[in-house]
């Protein structure tokens, strides 16, 4: 089974979602979505477009620990395992993609009214997992 990969940026309010192109070459931010209806928009997702895998981002503190949002994605992965048994699920050190997502933002030149939405660094934090994932998996 060939596909679209898509990253995953899980929080308890929003979760920021990327795609990569079918050939898996380049990921890019595709929603935000409420984190009570992620599930359903996926189910829904990969009925029109063929998905390959999930990527979730898994944080993690700088020492390696579980940080106090772990628990919350390990949860939504086994409910998306439950949902979509069917699709491997990796992860992605997700440690610094917040942080990465607003500078990537800096550098596009975003309006800093933009840089606040939520919303915004969410997908951009997904489309950097799933990059990160991209460029391990080639190399």
């Amino acid at each position: 089974m060939a596909g679209r990969l898509i990253g995953i940026d899980y929080g308890t309010k929003r979760v920021g979602l990327a795609v990569t192109d079918p050939l898996q070459m380049i990921a890019t931010a595709l929603d935000t979505i409420h984190a009570k209806e992620v599930i359903d928009f996926l189910k829904a997702y990969v009925v029109k477009e063929p998905v390959e895998a999930f990527v979730v981002g898994m944080p993690k503190q700088l020492n390696g620990e579980d940080t106090n949002n772990t628990i919350p994605v390990k949860q939504f992965v086994a409910k998306l395992k439950q949902a979509l048994p069917d699709y491997p699920i990796f992860y992605v050190d997700e440690r610094f993609t917040s942080k990465m997502a607003l500078q990537t933002m800096i550098a596009m030149g975003t309006k800093k009214k933009d840089r606040r939405k939520k919303e915004n660094i969410d997908k951009i934090s997904a489309t950097i997992i799933l990059q990160t994932f991209l460029e391990t998996k080639h190399t």
